[in-house]
């Protein structure tokens, strides 16, 4: 059995500091150290390996000793040691003693062979019988191993072991092996020597030059001769002390062997697992390219020059996706694209600076900026922007210069600077702003912000083409506007449309002739529509005209065929019930019903336009409406419409025979008496007035030909405007909150609606409705909406909303 390797190594022998270097690789002459003494009954110490001597270790020479007796020069760990070859260990040398430092054999010159006995063992080239090698005057023969001679009787006794070279530990120099050498120790040596990897290490640095040293100064030509009978008999006796430390020494030994087989199968294991992490490297690199991860991309595209930091792109097709990632500058000049989309910058989040100008962007999106939270400069010039949208700039929490000048911008969206809360510089020279109500938010914007904005200037309209924006008045713009919204459609068509209050809520009755009913709706404040409540029957209603008389409603209902009806509403049974019959004689085919009050008398008249029949006033009383006075007979009228002029009641009466009629209030015979014509107009189909400030307007609405608007100017009419109106069965003045409207209504075209302008003395066309043949206009205030009803002879009638828009929003 082979010792413990780590045993060995605390065991050299010293053998000075010679300059001969000598290696013999597996197939080469082996190099060899054996032990020798002068006195023939010394044992050899055992076999030495040529690796493991110390570069420092050197016989102690001393005095010449007398006894004719010579001690082996050892080095156990770093102390020098005596042996004799007899005691158990070497111990410390005596003063006096000489120790005679063992020699370094070679074969200079010689050649290994097979014959020799040198064998290969796994990674080890093991020596199985000593070499045949011509003896010379300092060089002896080498003792016979125990292995290869088993006659030898004093060898096996020390427990020698063969010598086993491992060539990966031999240090090359020079091409000669270092003359290093450890004592193989007997195996009843007591494991008290601590390991030491110095020792091993200070060895493997050795410089072999001790051997040839000691050759100069030493020279033993003596044969050894093997011990004597007494001399084994000494080495083979065991006292019981002994054999205890042998039994101990093996069992460490042991321990020591299973300990180095765990050692070898755990490099093992390592080594295995080191050889299948370099098969699976071999068998990526083996992979086809689709198989591996996909080449990094390059650091910069190819339309861009890239640093560490910044990019400048030119003729880029799009924004450059592929810009290394501390990029913090961007330039883009002649880009190939004419939009910009949103969140087109996203994937550079560390952006500070970003100049687009000199290309063809047309178009920047909502958002476009999103994501670059660190940008402080951004540069949008020379381009072709026209406009920009509320959210273009949004995100740009870090922004501090901004230009956009040398654009074409005509306008800016309300609030667009707003989420750059650290805005300092802002440049909008070069563009074409129109400052009309869109700007007006920048004029309010430049004289509440500390932004430093260069002068900017209007391009139009007229009257502020050249002048400062920041010179406007917010009085010179007029960017409040109104608008008609449908917001209810009644599922029925209608001829008239009449409001009233009873009861403090709010009603409107509908003539429906293609229903035979008068409905009347109830408004609802909750949902705020017009909700059905009640309908009176009436085959061929024409008008249906509620009158709230007395805390009374009655309800007075025209018909073209079987009789005009009154109708009261009767609180027990909450419903319409019939009280009274118009004289049938009189009005035959009632076209339309007036109700007024005068002196505190409640009056209605209805407008009869048969020829044989007559238009009629009507008075109310305790028992109901009598007739009252027969006013204009036999001339087909049409219309008729209640003026107070200057306090004087008045009637208009519209014909198709002949001009409108005006009558006025006799207060002595309380009865309306002729005052004169409308100028010289014909045809007229319904004469409708209103005023503004002091002054009294009417509008006359023609079937066939031109409508006009006239001021009426005490017995004169003096006419304003005239408005194309073919086809036309109504024209409806009426007023919300100070602004005076017009709704022409046509036959054949859409419903025009014009909007008063004081300056300009007429009506300016302001909005069309899509209403077909509309027969009647009432403006109707409810709580907080103003509603605008629009009856259709053909189709559904519509309920329109009035709406205020702020056009600087």
């Amino acid at each position: 059995m082979k010792p413990p390797r780590a045993f060995s190594r605390h065991l050299a022998i010293s053998t000075g500091g010679g300059q001969g270097k000598q290696q013999c690789p597996p197939s080469a002459p082996i190099p060899g150290l054996w032990p020798r003494t002068q006195h023939p009954q010394h044992p050899p110490l055992g076999v030495l390996h040529p690796w493991s001597l110390r570069p420092h270790a050197r016989a102690a020479v001393g005095p010449p000793f007398s006894a004719g007796k010579e001690l082996a020069g050892l080095i156990v760990g770093r102390e020098h040691r005596a042996w004799d070859g007899v005691a158990e260990w070497p111990v410390p040398p005596a003063t006096g003693q000489r120790l005679l430092p063992v020699e370094a054999g070679s074969w200079r010159g010689q050649r290994c062979s097979r014959g020799s006995g040198v064998k290969q063992q796994g990674r080890r080239t093991v020596l199985a019988s000593p070499p045949q090698v011509a003896a010379g005057p300092s060089l002896s023969p080498s003792p016979v191993h125990p292995k290869s001679h088993p006659g030898s009787p004093w060898l096996p006794s020390l427990g020698v072991h063969p010598p086993c070279l491992h060539p990966r530990r031999l240090a090359r120099t020079r091409g000669h092996a270092d003359a290093h050498a450890v004592a193989q120790p007997h195996p009843s040596l007591p494991p008290s020597l601590p390991p030491s990897r110095s020792t091993e290490h200070d060895a493997l640095q050795s410089s072999g030059s001790g051997a040839a040293g000691l050759r100069r100064h030493h020279r033993f030509s003596s044969t050894l001769k093997p011990p004597g009978k007494e001399e084994r008999k000494k080495l083979h006796h065991r006292s019981p002390a002994r054999q205890d430390e042998r039994e101990q020494l093996q069992g460490a030994r042991a321990e020591l062997g299973q300990g180095v087989m765990e050692l070898r199968r755990g490099r093992r294991m390592l080594r295995g697992q080191l050889s299948a992490l370099l098969l699976l490297a071999l068998a990526w690199l083996w992979l086809p390219a689709e198989g591996r991860r996909p080449p990094r991309p390059p650091p910069c595209p190819p339309s861009c020059s890239c640093t560490r930091d910044t990019a400048f792109c030119v003729d880029s097709k799009a924004v450059p996706r592929n810009l290394p990632p501390e990029v913090i500058s961007l330039t883009m000049v002649n880009a190939a694209f004419t939009e910009i989309r949103e969140a087109a910058f996203a994937h550079i989040p560390s952006l500070q600076f970003l100049l687009l100008n000199s290309n063809k962007f047309t178009l920047i999106g909502d958002n476009a900026f999103a994501g670059l939270s660190h940008l402080q400069y951004l540069f949008i010039e020379n381009n072709d922007i026209q406009a920009l949208s509320k959210a273009t700039f949004r995100g740009l929490k870090s922004l501090t210069h901004l230009s956009l000048a040398n654009n074409n911008l005509q306008t800016l969206p309300r609030d667009l600077f707003k989420p750059l809360d650290i805005l300092s510089d802002l440049d909008l020279r070069g563009n074409t702003l129109a400052c009309d109500c869109k700007i007006k938010w920048l004029v309010e914007w430049l004289e509440s912000t500390n932004t430093t904005v260069p002068a900017i200037f209007c391009s139009s309209p007229g009257q502020f083409e050249g002048q400062r924006i920041r010179d406007l008045a917010l009085g010179d713009f007029q960017c409040i506007t109104t608008d008609f919204v449908v917001h209810q459609v009644l599922p029925f068509q209608s001829v008239s449309a009449e409001p009233f209050t009873y009861a403090s809520d709010l009603y409107v009755a509908l003539a429906q002739p293609g229903a035979s009913s008068c409905a009347v709706l109830k408004w609802d404040y909750v949902e705020r529509k017009l909700r059905d409540f009640d309908r009176i029957p009436a085959h061929s209603a024409v008008h249906c005209k509620p009158i709230v008389a007395q805390d009374q409603l009655y309800v007075v209902v025209a018909q073209l065929f079987g009789g005009s009806y009154i109708y009261r509403w009767d609180t027990a049974v909450d419903k319409f019930i019939k009280i009274q019959d118009i004289d049938s004689q009189k009005t035959r085919k009632p076209n339309d019903i007036e109700a007024f009050q005068i002196e505190g008398d409640w009056y209605f008249v209805i407008a009869d336009s048969s020829k044989a029949g007559s238009t009629s006033l009507y008075r109310l009383n305790q028992n109901g409406f009598y007739s009252h006075q027969a006013l204009h007979a036999w001339h087909r009228d049409t219309d008729v419409e209640y003026v107070e002029n200057d306090g004087k009641p008045r009637l208009i009466i519209s014909s198709s025979s002949q001009a409108p009629v005006i009558y006025q209030w006799n207060r002595a015979q309380k009865q309306f008496t002729v005052q004169g014509e409308v100028g010289e107009m014909l045809d007229v189909q319904m004469v409708k007035h209103f005023k503004v400030k002091r002054d009294q307007f009417l509008c006359l609405s023609r079937y066939i030909g031109d409508s006009k608007v006239v001021r009426w100017e005490g017995q004169r009419f003096v006419e304003l405007q005239t408005l194309p109106s073919r086809g036309s069965m109504v024209m409806q003045p009426f007023s919300v909150e100070q602004r005076q409207y017009l709704a022409l209504g046509s036959d054949f075209s859409f419903t025009h609606v014009y909007l008063w302008e004081e300056e300009k003395q007429k009506f300016v066309k302001f909005q069309e409705l899509s209403v077909q043949a509309p027969r009647a206009f009432r403006y109707v205030p409810a709580a907080d909406v103003q509603l605008l009803l629009a009856p259709s002879f053909k189709a559904n009638t519509l309920v329109y909303r009035h709406v205020v828009v702020d056009l600087s929003l």
